[in-house]
């Protein structure tokens, strides 16, 4: 079998990002690296002079709250991921203050044969306010930033149900990247068990298993990829499927996710999908057919707008938008789930 193709490289731009720039980028709905967006910020700064640096940084002002951490054993290889059989996940969560964290990870820097160790999607102005008010992303300025610190460690691929700018703040992070359009080529595990929602990918992106998933080969081929350093960011459309590896002892980065465009009050498409599930994977293929058709012409639009025909009064659940209307969805799909 012939090797796999290297990931294409993600389209890349240096300078500043206006919001017009921003705008243009959400519209092509493709990832780009916007290298030095936050090369500015005084945390990279304290980065270009080293680990402890950088730590005193984060935790400047102090810690408000305990934060929960995430570890595996060595031998697990910085993957984060699940046990022989999926029946459990293969590391273990705690809580401590941050300044221990970081102590921790300091510690252990240069070592063999480490723990895998994260602290993972913390709320910045929550528990390091002092960082958050230095160190902030103007293009979002209405986004509440998260922060990820760790060793060297590997997340499998997976999606958000938003979209995402990552900011590298500390080390050097791998980003592998899949279109959603790739999902049934990434064989994805299950949705009871996760290590943070959504499902992940059982393909080990260091060492794929063509044996075992062989259309991986097609979502290598649909992957692009980027290195960033401190300073840089990268731009992750809504749902992308996205692998990290985190290269250095110490690695830290600062997300922003967001929802543009998202009526108020709208149900959430990922449990939307769990009952649709639960409503039709189990039907005979013909009732699903029909399904189907009748999705595609409701909620998909394919055949254009399905209320076009109908009296604005009569619109009903196919009319405009608004936190009324979709308050009154709920209370029909409760009285309907009770039934």
């Amino acid at each position: 079998m012939s090797p796999l193709p290297i990931p294409a490289p993600v389209r890349e731009m240096e300078g500043p990002v206006s919001a017009e720039i921003l705008a243009d980028i959400r519209e092509r709905r493709q990832p780009v690296v916007m290298r030095g967006l936050v090369a500015d910020w005084p945390a990279v700064a304290a980065a270009r002079q080293g680990d402890e640096a950088l730590c005193a940084a984060i935790a400047q002002g102090g810690s408000t709250r305990p934060v929960q951490a995430i570890a595996a054993k060595p031998e697990e290889g910085g993957r984060f991921f699940y046990t022989p059989g999926l029946t459990d996940l293969n590391f273990i969560r705690g809580k401590g203050r941050l300044e221990t964290f970081l102590g921790d990870l300091l510690r252990l820097a240069g070592r063999d044969a480490v723990p895998a160790m994260a602290v993972q999607s913390e709320d910045i102005g929550e528990v390091i306010p002092a960082f958050a008010h230095a160190n902030t992303l103007g293009l979002l300025p209405g986004v509440r930033p998260r922060i990820w610190i760790g060793n060297r460690i590997r997340v499998a691929p997976h999606f958000d149900v938003k979209e995402n700018i990552a900011c590298c703040i500390g080390g050097r992070r791998i980003f592998t990247i899949f279109p959603p359009d790739q999902t049934a080529n990434l064989y994805p595990g299950p949705f009871e068990l996760t290590p943070a929602g959504t499902p992940i990918s059982l393909v080990d992106l260091s060492a794929p298993d063509l044996d075992a998933f062989p259309r991986f080969a097609d979502a290598q081929a649909a992957a692009q990829e980027a290195t960033l350093a401190p300073g840089d960011a990268i731009y992750i459309p809504y749902c992308w499927w996205h692998g990290v590896a985190s290269l250095d002892d110490m690695n830290v980065l600062v997300n922003y996710w967001w929802n543009d465009g998202e009526p108020k009050g709208i149900g959430g498409g990922y449990e939307a999908m769990l009952h649709a599930l639960y409503a039709y994977r189990h039907l005979p293929p013909e009732q699903r057919d029909v399904w189907r058709d009748l999705l595609d012409y409701y909620v998909f639009e394919r055949s254009g707008d399905p209320a076009a025909h109908l009296p604005d009064d009569a619109k009903g659940v196919l009319g405009p938008p608004s936190p009324g209307l979709f308050a009154r969805m709920r209370g029909t799909i409760r009285d309907a789930l009770a039934r």
